[in-house]
């Protein structure tokens, strides 16, 4: 497993794993972002920044088996790098999402963003590496621990994952991101604290969810 420092990212470029070479999601990428291949990358699929990768897990993976359950463990205990799981929920991969959704989310403590084909996952990595040049940019000399609200109430993917919950809105979703800082301990969150802060119908759904 690659772990942060061991690779340099050239700015507001992606590095790729050869395996993608010639994919849908590759193609997509092509003319929007600076994409470079690289054989190296061991379990990562795509590195964003020198701290921030994505692995992606395919519908193919999903239906195959354990394997990429077993990468995630892997990359989860062997990496220092901030790790974003995309993972491609389709109608014949639904029915293992919840199972990924947990090892990832609650197990892991990992982002996971679901899409519906790697058209979307394209479209996610573009949305992504923006924010990442802009978080490099800011890195140059700004107030850390204003920096630090900034990224986690600003990232892109992190308040669109919190806002795929039914009945959490754009404004309830920067609420939630407000007061528990991440996925990870939103995921955590009693049904008591959630209703401090979206009210108890929405804080039930985002229980469930």
């Amino acid at each position: 497993p690659v772990t942060a420092g061991s690779i340099v990212v050239p700015y507001g470029h992606v590095i790729g794993n050869e395996k993608w070479r010639g994919s849908e999601v590759a193609q997509r990428l092509q003319g929007k972002v600076r994409l470079i291949f690289e054989d190296g990358l061991g379990l990562v699929d795509f590195h964003l920044s020198n701290r921030t990768c994505i692995l992606l897990i395919s519908e193919a993976d999903l239906v195959a088996g354990d394997e990429f359950k077993r990468r995630l463990v892997r990359f989860r205990n062997a990496s220092s790098l901030r790790g974003i799981v995309i993972v491609e929920k389709t109608r014949i991969s639904d029915q293992y999402y919840s199972g990924v959704q947990k090892l990832v989310v609650l197990e892991l403590g990992m982002v996971l963003l679901p899409v519906a084909n790697q058209g979307e996952a394209s479209q996610l990595i573009i949305q992504l590496v923006s924010f990442c040049v802009r978080e490099q940019s800011r890195d140059r000399g700004a107030n850390p621990f204003l920096r630090k609200q900034r990224a986690q109430l600003a990232e892109p993917a992190v308040l669109q994952a919190v806002q795929r919950i039914p009945g959490v809105g754009k404004t309830k979703a920067l609420l939630l991101l407000q007061q528990f800082g991440s996925i990870h301990r939103l995921c955590n969150a009693s049904i008591s604290e959630l209703e401090q802060v979206v009210g108890q119908t929405v804080a039930q759904q985002v229980y469930t969810f």
